[in-house]
C-alpha cells in the first residue's frame, strides 16, 4: 500500500494544492482562460526568439561543469553521414543526405529549470530527520535517481545506473505546453547596467512606474540586459563585467518572495543566468539555501525558472510601443527524466 509522501509541508509551499501526486505545481494555472488572456495580447502578429544560440555562452567560465554542445555526425558504415551520396548504396540514387547528433547540456544555454534541479533537506515525516527532498515531497534517489547516493558527510556510494527524475522531469512541463501571458518587467530601463540588486522595493518601483499588471497564470520575465552583454562577448564570456553590470533579484529579501508567493506567476524568467543573485547577500541563520530563490520557487511553490533567456529585442520593443504584455510560447524538450531542458521560446505581440 502506498504511502503518503510527507507530512509536513514547508511553511508558505503549494505541497498538495493540486494534488498529493501533483508533477506540475503553477503550470496548473494555464487554464484555457489564462491562455486566451495571452492570446488577446497578439495585436501585430509580430513573433519575437528568446532563445540565445544554444553554443552561448560559450566555453564553461559561467559554469564549469556545462560545457558547449559537440556537433557531429551520425555514422553509417562507419562513415559520417555528412554529404553523403546514396549512390554508395544503390547506383541509381541522386540523393545526397545528412545527418547529426549532438551532445548537450541540457541547462548550458536558454532553459527551464525544473522541480527537480533544487531541493532541499527537510523534515517531512515530521521525526525530526532532515531528509533530501524536492516539491510536494517526492524524494532523492528514488523518485529523482543518480548514479551514486551522496551521505551527509558527502561520500558517496554507486548505484546500479542513473535513471534521472522518475518523478517532476521535463516532460510534465512539456505536455502542460507553457503557453500563456508574458509579462515584461525592464529592469534595464530603470537601472541600466548598474547592477543594482533588485528586492521588494525596487521591483515596485518598476512596476509601478511602467503600470505592469500581473494575474495569475502570466509568465514573468525580467530583461537586466544580460543576454545582450553574451552575445557582444562572442562566446568569451567576462564573468566578472557580466556579474557586476547587470541586476538580478535579491533571494533574500523576504519581501520579495512574499510578492512571488502572492502574484501568483507560472514562472519567473531571466535573461541573466540565475534570475537570482549569485552568490546570494550572506545568510543570517545557521543553516539555509544559497539559492535561496530557487528554493522559494521550485522548492515550494511550484514556480518554474527560466534562465538565459534573450529578452533584448523584445523588450526594445514593448518599450517603444508602450506595451509590456504578449503572447508567450515556451515548451521545453519532451525529454522523459531530465531535470532541465533548452528552448526556444516565442514572444507574439
Amino acid at each position: 500500500m502506498a504511502t503518503k509522501r510527507w507530512i509536513r509541508r514547508p511553511e508558505g509551499s503549494t505541497w498538495g494544492d493540486w494534488g498529493e501526486d501533483d508533477e506540475r505545481g503553477r503550470a496548473n494555472l494555464l487554464t484555457p482562460e489564462a491562455v486566451l488572456r495571452g492570446i488577446h495580447e497578439v495585436r501585430e502578429g509580430r513573433t519575437f526568439c528568446l532563445s540565445l544560440p544554444l553554443d552561448y555562452p560559450g566555453g564553461n567560465a559561467l559554469n564549469p561543469r556545462r560545457g558547449p554542445p559537440v556537433l557531429r555526425p551520425t555514422e553509417r558504415d562507419g562513415k559520417p553521414f555528412m554529404n553523403y551520396p546514396l549512390r554508395c548504396d544503390d547506383p541509381t540514387a541522386t540523393d545526397v543526405a545528412s545527418d547529426d547528433q549532438v551532445v548537450l547540456a541540457l541547462q548550458y544555454s536558454t532553459q527551464w529549470d525544473t522541480f527537480a534541479h533544487v531541493g532541499q533537506m527537510f523534515d517531512v515525516d515530521g521525526d525530526g530527520k532532515l531528509e533530501d527532498v524536492y516539491y510536494n515531497g517526492f524524494r532523492a534517489n528514488q523518485d529523482v535517481v543518480g548514479p551514486v547516493v551522496y551521505a551527509e558527510d558527502g561520500t558517496s556510494t554507486p548505484t546500479a545506473a542513473h535513471r534521472g527524475a522518475l518523478h517532476l522531469g521535463v516532460e510534465n512541463i512539456a505536455t502542460a505546453c507553457m503557453q500563456g501571458r508574458g509579462v515584461m518587467v525592464d529592469l534595464f530601463a530603470h537601472y541600466g547596467r548598474s547592477g543594482q540588486l533588485i528586492g521588494y522595493d525596487e521591483l515596485m518601483r518598476v512596476i509601478e512606474a511602467d503600470e505592469i499588471s500581473i494575474h495569475p497564470g502570466d509568465f514573468v520575465l525580467f530583461r537586466t540586459e544580460f543576454g545582450r552583454a553574451l552575445l557582444e562577448m562572442h562566446r568569451q564570456p567576462d564573468t566578472g563585467k557580466l556579474f557586476s553590470t547587470t541586476s538580478a533579484l535579491d533571494g533574500r529579501d523576504p519581501k520579495l518572495l512574499q510578492w512571488v508567493t502572492d502574484c501568483g506567476a507560472v514562472a519567473l524568467v531571466a535573461d541573466n543566468y540565475a534570475v537570482e543573485a549569485l552568490p546570494a547577500r550572506p545568510c543570517t541563520s545557521d543553516h539555509c539555501a544559497r539559492l535561496p530563490l530557487h528554493e522559494h520557487c521550485l522548492f515550494k511553490l511550484g514556480c518554474y525558472l527560466g534562465e538565459l533567456w534573450y529578452l533584448s529585442e523584445l523588450a526594445d520593443w514593448l518599450r517603444e510601443n508602450k506595451r509590456t504584455s504578449f503572447l508567450l510560447t515556451a515548451p521545453p524538450l519532451r525529454l522523459p527524466g531530465a531535470v532541465g531542458s533548452p528552448l526556444t521560446p516565442i514572444a507574439t505581440v
